[in-house]
């Protein structure tokens, strides 16, 4: 099926041109700048929001290849003249419009999901159920918005035979416009709830807008347990010409009957009855929640005519990540945090899943008001009330007004019930230790900024402390950009906890500072970037199957070191419809840790060099950029990438950036400067090569003197009596050891550490949790005293020769029990 070209858009738009209009096709819709990938064959919709404005980015479009943007003011044309304009009135109806353009095109089955809960779950379990029997298009993850919709439909191509599409508002007449996009033939109803209800003046108003959907379908599925749903279908659906309304309940008024629901330890068989024909099948989940959506997908396949073949899939419905993290708090507690959202549906859920937690703990729910509660209020707090004291959670802090009013609801005899106007007046009122071995949930809406309650149980109290100074690492940044021409790209390293300094407060400076990449070491890492704000690219080096899912999720860009790698993510990328996915190829040239030889690059490119993967980067390591003896070497693997790089030019269908320059190769080496850099350990003023460079130490280590005591000569010091004293001495004991990360290899007068500008030996061997300095003669100094172990007075370079390694490992060795510290001068 051909692509539309600008011709087609002028056409589908209506809109004012200016620039040329040609036959270019247009194969890609681009709303955000950072994930472009193919410019020559890309549209790009400027659209305003009340954070951001996407004419600001056209510039930075043009200069990158794009040619075709529609927009609703007119930049200077004479700025860019190879651009085409299409000027209209309203960007996002632009977008929609070329959606129902595209969707026109296809006369396959439709299936479009909406409600108030579940509709990511069925759309999911719906694809796991009936690939195996159709080529299945479905929107990403959950694009159920009025952007994402449009983005979900323009996936659909020749060759697909069915599409499955979730839709979701939060405010009136957004659901006209999703409907005539998707033009569904097959709609699910999943519920109605309180979860986005915010936009709308009682729950009928919502369920009438959210049927919207439905008005043109041939065939509506619904739960006719759901009373206000069926009274709403029945009024407004039964009669009308050409389309079939089929239900499912427990009432043998059903089109679906459910004769019997069975719940064991870890799964439920369900047995129904359709036009007199019996179904039994069992799915793994024994929550409501689960099987209710489970019959939403049943009912879905009888309608198909797959029911029987996908009765042995339904036992093997896969497990969906939940937004509830569990995380190990003060004093042996449990912490369970979700400080997203708190519609009653989730708040419901996460206090089933607090009950299922450490059998013998107690438990605690730390709740705000609950959203989107518009009438009833009462009512649903009394509800609550109940479900908390059916599943045994006794103490509760409630934050907000509603919960202030509706108190007394929550008040029974044996509960512990405290409620604040505030978050703050909750976190003054409440000290980690009150919550030693039990399990607690924090769940609060936005607004509430729980995350400072998850923090504060979280939080270690530790003297020793890491301080980085950011104003440093600025003028570190700076440095080496005037070692790069002004159009060489930096990708900063900031894997390993940004070699010890902290990844988002590093990251976050990094990103204003306008750096282009940055890299991280474990999907984990960058996961919790995305969630601090981090918006920059993110490439991720060691990726393993189980973080594939999070990959997508949270927009990170993996490292392909391998073709069994390749294989496994193409293989779930695959299933779970996703294309054009960036990707970071690592080219083996003689460090033989991780990469890709020149066989198996080929190998590579004529098995995955397709429309699943676009390949944003290809970069090699070098093994010793900083040593002029090796310089040969250096040399000899640049000729190995360059040749490679050659190859994957002559198949790629889009331009990659190539990087090879570490912090030493961009001082050393201007040939490896590529189009893209690597700079690491260099931005915290740490020279790994013996050019002059004006750095500047950005980080030190720091503690204070816990004790000081007089020690006689024949005495002896620290564990094993590694340390018998010649001469009576003053010995201090400062809060920092090797669990720390000062190397127990710095024991017994090997190490040295600053006091008041004076430089003390070490004695003894270095303990656990304290390190045993030799004071001398000298007794003026107090508890509490600053100690430096490194810094700009006295530098981590010398530490390092001092323990036998290199500066990497003491950076990265130091602990995270570490408060770090950020200065800005």
């Amino acid at each position: 099926m051909k692509s539309p070209s600008e011709h087609d858009i002028a056409s589908i738009l209506d809109a004012q041109v200016v620039g040329n209009v040609s036959n270019r096709p247009i194969k890609h819709l681009l709303i955000d700048s950072r994930k472009l990938f193919s410019p020559g064959d890309t549209l790009f919709f400027a659209i305003k929001t009340p954070t951001n404005d996407g004419h600001l980015y056209i510039e930075e479009l043009y200069s990158r290849g794009v040619r075709s943007f529609v927009v609703e003011a007119i930049p200077d044309p004479t700025l860019f003249p190879a651009a085409t304009f299409f000027i209209v009135d309203d960007v996002v109806r632009s977008l929609q419009s070329v959606a129902s353009n595209h969707r026109k095109r296809f006369s396959i089955p439709v299936i479009a999901i909406t409600g108030s809960n579940g509709k990511t779950i069925v759309k999911e379990w719906l694809y796991h159920l009936l690939h195996p029997f159709f080529q299945i298009v479905r929107s990403p993850r959950s694009y159920n918005s009025q952007l994402g919709v449009p983005l979900s439909i323009w996936q659909m191509e020749e060759g697909h035979q069915l599409a499955l599409f979730e839709a979701g508002i939060s405010k009136p007449h957004e659901m006209e416009a999703l409907a005539k996009m998707i033009q569904p033939t097959i709609g699910i109803f999943t519920n109605i709830g309180e979860a986005h209800a915010e936009g709308f003046t009682n729950p009928s108003k919502k369920l009438a807008e959210k049927m919207n959907l439905f008005t043109s379908v041939d065939i509506l599925l619904y739960c006719k347990d759901h009373v206000q749903v069926d009274q709403y279908i029945s009024n407004q659906f039964a009669n009308r010409q050409g389309q079939k309304i089929i239900s499912w309940g427990r009432t043998a008024a059903a089109d679906i009957e459910v004769k019997n629901i069975q719940s064991e330890v870890n799964q439920t068989t369900i047995e129904v009855s359709y036009k007199n024909t019996p179904y039994i099948f069992s799915i793994p989940f024994v929550d409501k929640i689960a099987i209710e959506n489970a019959l939403h997908c049943f009912a879905a396949c009888l309608v198909l005519g797959k029911a029987c073949e996908v009765i042995p899939r339904m036992k093997e419905l896969p497990s969906l990540a939940m937004r509830l993290e569990v995380k190990e708090g003060q004093h042996q507690s449990i912490v369970i945090n979700d400080s997203y959202n708190a519609d009653m549906t989730g708040v419901l859920s996460a206090i089933e899943f607090l009950s299922a937690q450490k059998h013998g703990y107690a438990k605690t729910a730390i709740l705000s008001d609950v959203s989107g509660i518009s009438e009833n209020a009462e009512e649903a707090y009394i509800q609550l009330a109940n479900f908390l004291l059916s599943k045994k959670i006794t103490t509760l802090f409630g934050v907000g007004p509603v919960f202030q009013k509706y108190i007394h609801h929550f008040q029974q005899p044996g509960n512990s019930i405290s409620v604040f106007g505030t978050t703050e007046e909750l976190i003054k009122h409440i000290h980690p230790s009150f919550f030693k071995e039990q399990v607690v949930l924090v769940k609060g809406a936005r607004p509430f900024h729980f995350e400072r309650i998850s923090q504060l149980l979280e939080t270690k109290i530790h003297k020793t402390r890491l301080e980085v100074n950011l104003s440093s690492v600025v003028n570190n940044l700076k440095q080496f950009r005037s070692k790069l021409q002004p159009a060489t790209k930096i990708m900063a390293m900031v894997k390993a906890f940004s070699y010890g300094a902290g990844s988002f407060e590093i990251a976050n400076l990094l990103q204003s500072n306008h750096v282009d990449y940055i890299s991280v070491a474990y999907v984990d890492e960058g996961i919790e970037l995305r969630k601090a704000g981090i918006r920059m690219p993110i490439m991720v080096m060691n990726v393993e199957g189980d973080g594939f899912a999070s990959l997508v999720e949270y927009d990170l860009e993996p490292e392909i070191y391998s073709i069994e790698l390749a294989k496994k993510l193409h293989s779930y990328l695959e299933k779970e419809g996703i294309q054009f996915f960036p990707v970071h190829l690592k080219i083996d040239t003689g460090m033989h840790r991780l990469g890709m030889d020149g066989e198996q690059v080929k190998e590579f490119l004529h098995d995955y060099s397709h429309n699943r993967f676009i390949v944003k980067s290809v970069f090699t390591h070098l093994v010793a950029s900083e040593d002029a003896a090796e310089d040969n070497f250096t040399h000899h693997q640049l000729d190995v990438f360059d040749a490679i790089c050659m190859e994957l030019k002559k198949v790629l269908s889009t331009p990659f950036l190539r990087h090879a320059c570490n912090t030493a190769a961009i001082l050393r080496h201007p040939r490896a400067a590529y189009e893209m850099v690597r700079l690491g350990i260099g931005l915290y003023g740490i020279q790994t090569s013996k050019e002059e460079f004006s750095l500047t130490e950005a980080v030190e280590l720091k503690t204070t003197i816990a004790q000081i005591r007089k020690v006689k000569k024949g005495e002896s010091v620290g564990y094993g009596r590694g340390a018998i004293l010649k001469k009576d001495s003053m010995i201090a004991t400062i809060r920092i050891g090797y669990a720390d990360g000062f190397p127990r290899a710095l024991g017994n007068g090997k190490g040295e550490v600053l006091i008041r500008g004076n430089k003390y030996p070490t004695i003894g061997n270095i303990c656990m949790d304290m390190t045993m300095i030799d004071l001398g003669d000298e007794s003026n100094f107090q508890v509490d005293d600053e100690v430096l172990l490194f810094g700009k007075a006295y530098s981590i370079k010398e530490l390092a020769i001092k323990a036998g390694t290199i500066p990497y490992e003491i950076m990265t060795g130091i602990s995270q029990r570490v408060p770090r510290i950020y200065l800005s001068e």
